[in-house]
C-alpha cells in the first residue's frame, strides 16, 4: 500500500529555505508517533531529467537522528522540484512523507 507504516510515523513541518541563491536548507520534525530509533533521509530531484538524489549534509537533533539537510550548489530551475523523507526503525514501518515544491517560489 502507498501509506504503509504506522500513522502519526512520518516527518511534520517539512520546509526549504534558499540562501544566496544556491545554498537550501531543510528542516522537518519527527513524526508524534514515531518511534525514538526512527532515523529519516531525504531524497529529492531537481527536474524530471535530473537523478533523485539523497542529501549529503544532514542537520542532527541531540540524539542523532537527521532532521534536517543543506544542499549546496542548487540550481533553481521552473519545474517543480519533488522531495521524498522516508524513515526506518526497528521497532515499525515508518510512512514517507513527499512533497513538490516550487523552488523559485521560496
Amino acid at each position: 500500500p502507498v501509506f504503509a507504516g504506522m500513522n502519526g510515523s512520518a516527518i511534520e513541518n517539512f520546509s526549504c529555505v534558499i540562501y544566496n541563491i544556491f545554498l537550501m536548507n531543510c528542516t522537518w520534525q519527527a513524526g508524534r508517533d514515531a518511534p525514538a530509533d526512527t532515523q529519516y533521509f531525504l531524497y529529492w530531484q531537481n527536474s524530471r531529467d535530473e537523478e533523485e538524489m539523497e542529501c549529503e549534509l544532514y542537520i542532527k537533533d541531540e540524539n542523532c537522528r537527521n532532521m534536517g539537510c543543506i544542499f549546496q550548489n542548487v540550481s533553481i530551475g521552473t519545474e517543480k522540484a519533488y522531495f521524498l523523507v522516508n524513515g526506518s526503525s526497528k521497532d515499525s514501518l515508518i510512512q514517507f512523507y513527499d512533497e513538490y515544491i516550487d523552488l523559485y517560489k521560496i
